[in-house]
């Protein structure tokens, strides 16, 4: 049987295609843009119709690229924006309204309601989460209180809920699967990951009618196959993951202490803590990891909302920058004498200090302040969320307290970001050879679920890391610069 394996990486502004094979290099890629919608101040959606469009021109232009047929593709895996929600009529597969991204706020009343009576134990004792608009429930019942009858039509079971690998494996599978991962279903604060089964007593929490739901599966399962007018023949769906946890398991963090963070539109640092869920006391998030032959390995998680996307506000926002690349050099000519702290509460704050109602500032501005200074501090602001989350896990988990960080997503290709990294953390970072984690995690769930992949302890063996980068910065400076930021974060709070 061929070795290829076709990954699809839906992600919050592109979605891609990528074939690799059994060695796992690439041999095909094609990615494509897609328009962010923003009807009101934090509010942020995407027109379903435009993930699957893009995803299955980015599959057909993939496979072209590799040279390749559909049937040379053993399977495919897929990853994903999570805790985007969709809602659409299971008889045409139409959306009943744009998805509601990850990214909005629209709910944050709701959710401060929860808190105010009450319910956020429950929902963290279930489920490992906040009561968080980040998070899927609210914005489905958003949707169902919101779109005319949506709410009726739910009740009588013509329409279907899904995270995005939900709304692709539909259309994927002609309407035949609705079907999510543990992963994806651990990230819509309706699902108990104890017992990896939907909640009860959340479901009638958030008035979400159970019919609506989808299968929860294992992350290597079967999710059933393409259906054969897409491609003449039926491609099998062998592995699926929320973008995250795809990227914790292509930088083989498969033991307890090891910990991942992906630089993409936000961050997302990962600890594998094995099969124990661990408690934080540090609004960190217990998720799950991964759900292998029914067993479950769960991970601390913090969640930063703007890291890349700090960068794309310096090109298309400010217009420093003609490209997001230049950002390192222009950091590299900083004046040094400049303690200028960019806070990018653009979307609120995610971990540890989990604030939707702050609000983005810059503080230390001069007469002298230019677009150097600026831009240093936009990847600084990303340096220093990620220290906060590293110091929260080592506050909930010992085993976290020499963890070499592993690297991946757009940002880490600086080589001045990744220094500042090590810096700022004080810990080694390890930059690895092949930079598609969060694609490669979702092939090798497919390849191994397809048997033409080894398993974790093969694939763990086969990682390489392109460059370590060490921390080099004077002690008396790193603490003076992480008293700034927390400085400046305070003070964004309080505005907030």
């Amino acid at each position: 049987m061929a070795d290829f394996v076709l990954a699809l990486d839906q992600g919050t502004t592109s979605s891609r295609a990528i074939v690799f094979d059994g060695t796992y290099r690439i041999r095909g890629l094609a990615q494509r843009e897609f328009p962010q919608i923003y009807p009101k101040p934090g509010w942020v959606e995407h027109d379903p119709r435009d993930l699957w469009d893009t995803i299955l021109e980015t599959m057909r232009s993939a496979l072209a690229d590799a040279g390749l047929a559909a049937s040379d593709i053993a399977a495919i895996g897929i990853t994903n924006q999570r805790e985007t929600v969709v809602l659409w009529d299971r008889a045409t597969g139409r959306a009943i309204h744009n998805a509601i991204v990850w990214q909005d706020r629209r709910t944050a009343d709701l959710c401060a309601a929860l808190k105010a009576d009450g319910s956020e134990g429950m929902i963290t004792d279930r489920t490992g989460l906040l009561a968080d608009p980040y998070f899927s429930a609210t914005k489905i019942a958003w949707i169902l209180d919101n779109v005319e009858g949506a709410r009726t039509r739910a009740e009588r079971g013509e329409l279907a809920f899904g995270t995005v690998d939900t709304w692709l494996l539909w259309h994927l599978t002609g309407g035949r699967r609705h079907v999510t991962d543990a992963t994806n279903a651990s990230r819509t604060m309706l699902c108990n990951i104890d017992t990896g089964e939907w909640d009860e007593d959340l479901l009638r929490l958030f008035r979400v009618p159970r019919s609506i739901l989808p299968e929860i599966r294992d992350s290597i399962d079967d999710f059933g196959s393409t259906d054969p007018s897409l491609f003449g023949v039926a491609i099998p769906v062998r592995g699926v993951a929320g973008d995250q946890q795809a990227a914790t398991v292509g930088q083989a963090c498969f033991t307890p202490g090891m910990m991942k963070s992906t630089y993409g539109t936000g961050c997302f640092a990962l600890l594998n803590t094995g099969h124990e869920r661990v408690p934080s006391k540090n609004r960190l998030l217990s998720t799950i990891a991964y759900r292998i032959n029914g067993r479950t390995t769960y991970a601390l998680e913090g969640s930063i909302f703007i890291a890349g996307a700090a960068v794309q506000w310096l090109r298309d926002g400010l217009g420093i920058l003609q490209r997001a690349d230049q950002s390192g050099s222009f950091a590299a000519q900083a004046d040094p004498q400049q303690e200028v702290y960019l806070v990018p509460a653009f979307t609120g704050l995610g971990a540890p200090w989990w604030q939707p109602d702050a609000r983005g500032a810059l503080y230390g501005l001069t007469r002298n302040t230019g677009p150097n200074e600026i831009a240093r501090a936009a990847l600084e602001s990303v340096c220093y969320q990620t220290r906060d989350l590293l110091d929260a896990m080592r506050q909930d988990w010992s085993a976290a307290a020499d963890t070499v960080l592993r690297v991946d997503g757009g940002m880490v290709a600086s080589d001045w970001t990744m220094q500042r990294l090590a810096d700022i953390l004080n810990a080694p970072v390890d930059r690895p050879v092949i930079l598609e984690t969060t694609a490669l995690g979702a092939a090798w769930l497919a390849g191994c679920g397809a048997g033409v992949w080894p398993g974790s302890e093969g694939f763990a063996a086969s990682w390489r890391a392109d460059h370590r980068f060490e921390p080099a910065m004077a002690d008396g400076e790193r603490e003076r610069a992480l008293a700034g930021w927390r400085r400046a974060v305070q003070r964004t709070i309080w505005q907030g």
